[in-house]
């Protein structure tokens, strides 16, 4: 399996096992939870991040690897997950794994109910993996896994009430309220994405019409730029000669890119998909009434381009505007690496202190004789 190594903070050469669980009851806080390392893992349909983090959310070692093809089983996923964190604990002392999925996860955060980009469906993450990995295993939704470091480390910071937007492909959400993640009766609430702006607008891959991440997403942002340059528009010559007339060459991150050069229609499109935005926010602060929104994921780069028309929509479509607070709009500070922290720091909530180093020695060993067992047999079968 072909890896990316990012060493943040200097290693030790000691090695150090995964241990075993001695229960699976979560603890209730984080000021609570042991300040012991954990693995975060946050899974999406390209990439697959996994990082040592620390007690204060600091990254102390990542690996990095494609996805595998989201047509192969699930066990697959579960390979590459269980490799990585292997690899990881070989040098850390990893105490519990937080996995952050780009998908439904259930209320008991054990099962991923559905997976756009991968093969998941029903499938007991947590029990599969905590079986392989002898460790507690915590999985969420990655917007949620997000939302927690953000809240826990980042621009969420003493947030009583927080509302987290991520823009990227879609669009995904999180709620968090007296620091805690607010999942709802079946675990899939935050799906904002779906919220209906538009009746009878653009069709959305889930099977209704004008969802608001057809006007305010990744995909909306590319969508827009690629029918401009299709149609010859004279205000898309810019990017028509930057993608030297190749338009499936368009996206996201270059729009975001000319944009800050000066070019018009970026700028607008930007201006548009801002818009979106602050509409959608508005309706969220009608039914949530959050103190703070968190605008994270891939099109949040393009920051005030963005998040300035999305300031000005929200307060022109506000309820009660002139006569309410007005919530804050930010952007999110931990960036890409947001969910893979969220999930360990998740993760330690249901971590358990281990003392006694004669099984952690004992434990490290059966645990490799099994996947080398594992890997060997195999082999054979090949």
């Amino acid at each position: 399996m072909s890896t990316y190594r990012d060493f943040t903070a200097p290693i030790g050469s000691r090695r150090a096992p995964v241990l075993r669980t001695v229960g699976t009851r979560e603890r209730r806080s984080h000021l609570t939870a042991p300040r012991v390392p954990t693995v975060g893992i946050d899974i999406g349909g390209t990439k697959v991040m996994a990082g040592v983090v620390d007690a204060d959310g600091n990254i102390l070692e990542r690996l990095r690897t494609e996805t595998p093809d989201k047509s192969k089983s699930p066990k697959v996923v579960e390979d590459t997950i269980v490799e990585l964190v292997l690899d990881l604990s070989d040098r850390h002392d990893v105490h519990a794994v937080g996995i952050g999925a780009a998908g439904w996860v259930d209320a008991d955060r054990n099962r991923v109910l559905f997976a756009p980009h991968l093969s998941w469906r029903n499938e007991p993450l947590r029990d599969r993996l905590a079986d392989r990995l002898a460790v507690p295993v915590l999985v969420d939704n990655d917007a949620n896994s997000a939302a927690w470091a953000e809240w826990r480390f980042g621009a969420g910071r003493g947030e009583d009430h927080l509302v987290m937007i991520t823009l990227g492909t879609g669009i995904g959400g999180a709620i968090l309220e007296d620091g805690q993640v607010k999942r709802g009766k079946y675990g899939v609430a935050g799906e904002f994405g779906h919220m209906q702006v538009v009746p009878g607008g653009h069709r959305c891959p889930c099977g209704n019409r004008g969802c608001w991440e057809q006007y305010s997403s990744g995909n909306a942002l590319v969508r827009e730029a690629r029918e401009m340059a299709a149609a010859d528009s004279p205000v898309a010559y810019g990017i028509i000669e930057h993608v030297k007339g190749n338009i499936a060459d368009i996206s996201g991150p270059m729009i975001t890119e000319l944009a800050r050069e000066g070019d018009a229609m970026c700028v607008e499109l930007l201006q548009d998909i801002g818009q979106w935005l602050g509409v959608g926010i508005a309706n969220l602060a009608a039914a949530l009434d959050p103190s703070c929104f968190v605008i994270g994921g891939g099109v949040s780069a393009a920051d005030d381009l963005l998040i300035g028309p999305a300031r000005d929509a929200f307060r022109r479509h506000l309820t009660g505007r002139g006569y309410r607070p007005e919530a804050r709009i930010v952007r999110a500070q931990l960036g890409p690496e947001a969910g893979m922290v969220g999930a360990a720091d998740l993760a330690r909530l249901v971590a358990r202190r281990f003392r006694r180093a004669k099984r952690r020695r004992v434990e490290r060993y059966e645990r490799y004789e099994r996947y080398a067992e594992a890997r060997r047999t195999t082999r054979e079968s090949l």
